[in-house]
């Protein structure tokens, strides 16, 4: 038979924070694997946006589009992307707008496009962050 130890027997693995308040080494892993995580997610959702937005502006100026235009067109194809998981939805719109407009272009050069604006949209992030993303 096993006797359970008692509570006070087992020392706490714990440190003072500022407040003087104790907690454990766990809590405090816990906590900041959370923040960066919710971070990590932020900034995915900043890159993603980011990089819609330049794909709709690339396709604005393939249309020929104003200024005024491009910039809500920009927008539409940031809320496409809200439509389902995946850049289908993005992909779809830009390419049947595209080929609306009479613009010669195939799914391969917008998923082209996709990738180098996600580099360009991280970039972009990072520098406004001062390099910390």
């Amino acid at each position: 038979m096993h006797r359970a130890l008692p509570r006070a027997a087992i020392p706490p693995i714990s440190r003072a924070n500022n407040q003087g308040t104790r907690m454990t080494q766990f809590d405090d892993r816990e906590r900041a694997f959370e923040s960066k995580f919710a971070h990590d997610e932020e900034m995915k959702f900043r890159v993603l946006a980011r990089r819609n937005k330049l794909l709709g502006e690339w396709a604005a100026r393939k249309m020929g589009l104003s200024e005024e235009e491009t910039d809500s067109y920009a927008k539409d194809v940031v809320r496409a992307d809200f439509e389902e998981a995946g850049d289908g939805d993005v992909i779809r719109k830009v390419l049947g707008d595209l080929t609306s407009a009479g613009i010669e272009v195939d799914e391969s050069e917008i998923r082209q496009t996709l990738d180098h604006k996600a580099v360009e949209a991280k970039r972009q992030i990072m520098d406004a962050q001062g390099g910390a993303a």
